[in-house]
């Protein structure tokens, strides 16, 4: 099937359209309700970590210096085999997005569905957008225009916990354009098999975070990483000092090799939960689950999920409402893969409301 770029949008205000792509998980994850709208792995960080991060609140009384960044750095750089001067520490992968005006593209092509702050961040600064929409999710369908300068495409991508083959992601890189690849999920698949980090293709940009694996979303920590010349352009308007002090540690421990190798552990037994979940989900009435699945979320088609969702919350549970991503609907819903005596209860809830609905 061919792309689709048309804006599923259209019809919409630009600001009704704008938030809603600024809807995401945390919103619908509130106080008391078990957790499945957000695709963190745990509640806090590993106790190793925080150990690591409260030692480093020393350092909050001096600015972060030249060598406390180079650290981080070297730390991101060994971890992917690429050069220090290849790595840029940001607050999180969300600040990548938020600095891709800086690089002045003419005309941006977001694939979707997918994470939508790129589009925002682009939008709000007036660069020209356009939606490429994947028929079926996979890149066998996608239609870049060739003008397009700047490509942004995640991978494993959110929400459809498709993970697209290195070499179709590659092939989007062409003279010229920049190709931003969100792999904020990339350390939940074991063996990262279709990481670009440690590419070089030219205008290769791979943005990474440490929000999903590690439990720190309240801290904001990841790294971009691309040719030097690109990442100064990407970051020229940054501030003096544009990370803190715990950031940098953060991308210093969560890179080295011990680290690396708990989040393998961790990936794997991601990937057990997960096939589980989406066989006992696949088996509920009307539930459609997106396949193949590779990511620690997992897309669900469901008449009505929209009330659905509603009713989970007064069961106790928080889903993902999914049609603020372009190219999906209020059928849709994202549910984040926990361990199964987490899991179990929000399939019995699930089953309860849907047995209830189902003639």
């Amino acid at each position: 099937m061919s792309g689709n770029t048309e804006d599923p949008l259209a019809g919409s205000s630009m600001d009704v359209d704008r938030a809603a792509l600024r809807h995401h998980g945390d919103v619908e994850a509130q106080p008391g309700l078990a957790d499945f709208a957000v695709n963190v792995r745990a509640d806090r960080p590993p106790r190793w970590l925080r150990d690591r991060l409260v030692a480093a609140l020393d350092k909050l009384g001096r600015y972060p210096s030249a060598q406390d960044d180079a650290d981080a750095r070297a730390s991101a750089a060994a971890r992917h085999s690429r050069r220090p001067d290849e790595v840029m520490v940001l607050n999180g992968a969300a600040e990548g997005f938020a600095l891709l005006p800086a690089l002045k593209p003419r005309l941006a092509a977001v694939i979707h569905p997918s994470f939508t702050e790129p589009e925002v961040a682009l939008t709000d600064a007036d660069v020209p957008v356009v939606r490429v929409l994947l028929d079926d999710h996979t890149l066998a369908s996608a239609e870049v225009p060739d003008e397009a300068d700047l490509v942004v495409i995640g991978n494993p991508t959110n929400p459809t916990s498709v993970l697209h083959p290195a070499d179709a992601v590659r092939a989007l890189a062409r003279p010229g354009r920049v190709l931003v690849v969100d792999e904020a999920f990339a350390d939940t698949i074991p063996g990262e098999p279709e990481s670009l980090a440690g590419d070089t293709t030219p205008g290769l940009l791979v943005l990474r975070s440490l929000t999903k694996t590690w439990s720190l979303p309240g801290l904001r920590a990841g790294y971009a990483l691309g040719a030097p010349e690109l990442l100064a352009r990407l970051g020229l308007r940054r501030p003096q000092w544009p990370v803190n002090a715990l950031v940098l540690e953060a991308v210093r421990a969560c890179c080295e090799p011990g680290a690396v190798a708990e989040a393998e552990a961790v990936a794997r037994a991601l990937e057990e939960h997960r096939a589980r979940f989406a066989k006992a989900l696949g088996e509920l009435p009307g539930v459609t689950v997106a396949e193949p699945a590779r990511a620690p979320f997992l897309l669900l088609h469901v008449p009505g999920a929209s009330v659905l969702r509603e009713r989970l919350r007064t069961k106790g549970f928080a889903v993902r409402r999914a049609d603020t991503f372009p190219g999906l609907t209020p059928d849709h819903l994202r549910v984040a893969v926990r361990a199964p005596d987490q899991s179990a209860p929000l399939l019995a809830a699930l089953r309860e409301l849907l047995e209830e609905t189902t003639p």
